[in-house]
């Protein structure tokens, strides 16, 4: 027998995607949800998955168990390569049409190099979890070489790191970077103090965290400051290679940085190229006030992958707006198969936060401003309440609490294949804690140096 219910396919299984196919649970459809992983991230807190706070598994669950309840909902580990509009279907990368009556589009960003796509390779991003991974890789790594390196200048470099970007991504990254090297690792290594690490968070604007008021700004400045954060505004790179990052016009200054992470600049995915339809200057679809495509109101596109003004201000690309999106666009497609009225998307933004470190964070809910160890208790009460499965809002608790008491981070696994490392240094044996030592450790220590004392 036939199934005759309305096909609805959704691509991606972010917060868009999957807040479409539960707000579709009880609804008379077929609904198909493709992705290109089998599970959700929580994106909000990879930051803290690539500076090892938390592992993969605490911000990541199966798509299929999120949805196994739900009866209509089919879920298939598979890439969306086009969109075939005039066929009404998603073809698949292997080839394979997937035919819709409705169809959502929720497929995120991706790192903007901003026309640079080789920096990619020495700067990563953090859009997934292999992201994280790899910048948790490259962050821990960075101590290790340094225990190696003989070479003051080598050892330097590896010290230092760098965050391009000084939206919240950057902004968490380069907070949770010096408290690792101040606090977690501090004790740690033999050779190297990790507390002489140099963290240098760079902006192009004038300010950090510009979706927010100038006084919050400042504060989030003030609080990187404190951690121990060089912030650099009003600076550009002009260019990234392995050993370091060119700032300014030509010739401009060079830092010597063995690590760099990129929190900078975001694109649409490239799949919404085949919809024909106008994009922003991030690949982004000028969606209509329903959040359809002109000429085509089957399609609705939702979070990252949309633009839409709203009180002359694009709505921010914030997990929220695409929370909010998808339901109304699992309403709106509804409302279209039964000829109703189809209102145009309203989205409420209930308040943004940020967080700097332990204890330092910014928050604003309209008329209230909130910032420091309140707006960090804000932060994570409403973190922990987004995160889909009791299992990860336990876990997350659990490291966050002895986090909080001890300062360590459980997750400092090094794992995949490993950088070149520098030229290894003679074997030397541990010095003895508590020796003597006259002066600052020394970058280059030989066998029988001295080291501090715990």
């Amino acid at each position: 027998m036939s199934d005759e219910r309305p096909r609805v396919v959704i691509v991606g299984g972010g917060f868009g995607g999957l807040y479409a196919a539960r707000a579709l649970a009880r609804a008379k459809v077929h609904v198909t949800l493709l992705d290109r992983k089998n599970h959700h991230t929580f994106q909000p807190l990879l930051y803290q998955v690539a500076t090892a706070g938390l592992n993969p598994a605490d911000i990541a669950a199966p798509i299929r168990r999120i949805l196994r309840h739900q009866d209509n909902v089919t879920v298939l580990l598979a890439e969306a390569s086009a969109i075939d509009v005039a066929g009404r279907r998603v073809i698949l990368r292997d080839g394979d049409p997937v035919p819709y009556d409705q169809l959502i589009l929720a497929t995120g960003a991706t790192h903007s190099y901003f026309g640079h796509p080789e920096w990619a390779a020495v700067a990563p991003g953090l859009k997934t979890i292999e992201d994280a991974l790899e910048v948790r890789k490259r962050i821990f790594f960075a101590f290790e070489a340094a225990e190696r390196a003989e070479d003051r200048a080598v050892h330097r470099e590896w010290l230092t790191f760098v965050v391009i970007g000084g939206g919240a991504t950057g902004v968490e990254l380069a907070g949770t970077l010096a408290e690792i090297a101040r606090k977690t690792l501090a004790r740690d290594f033999r050779r190297i103090d990790p507390r002489e690490a140099r963290i240098i968070l760079i902006e192009a604007a004038e300010s950090l965290l510009g979706a927010y008021v100038p006084e919050l700004r400042e504060k989030a400045r003030e609080q990187l400051v404190r951690l121990g954060v060089e912030v650099r505004l009003g600076t550009m790179v002009t260019g990234v290679d392995e050993h370091g990052v060119l700032l300014g016009p030509q010739p401009g200054e060079r830092l010597a940085a063995r690590t760099v992470l990129w929190a900078a600049g975001v694109a649409a995915s490239p799949l919404v190229r085949s919809l024909g339809v106008p994009l922003d200057r991030a690949g982004r679809v000028q969606v209509e006030p329903d959040l359809t495509i002109p000429g085509h109101p089957e399609i609705h596109v939702v979070g990252d992958t949309a633009t839409l003004l709203q009180n002359g201000a694009p709505i921010p690309g914030v997990a929220r707006a695409a929370i909010d999106g998808g339901r109304y666009a699992a309403a709106d497609l509804l409302r279209a198969l039964r000829g109703e009225p189809r209102p145009p998307f309203q989205f409420h933004n209930p308040g943004m936060l940020a967080t700097i470190g332990r204890g330092a964070a910014i928050a604003d809910f309209g008329r209230l401003k909130l910032s420091g160890f309140v707006a960090w208790a804000a932060w994570l009460l409403i973190h922990i309440l987004f995160l889909i499965g009791f299992r990860n809002r336990f876990a997350v608790v659990l490291e966050w609490a002895v986090a909080y008491l001890t300062y360590d981070r459980g997750a400092r696994l090094i794992t995949g294949t490993l950088p070149e490392a520098t030229t290894a240094p003679e074997v030397a044996a541990p010095a003895r804690r508590g020796a003597p030592q006259d002066g600052a450790r020394p970058a280059t220590v030989s066998p029988n140096a001295p080291r501090d004392g715990d």
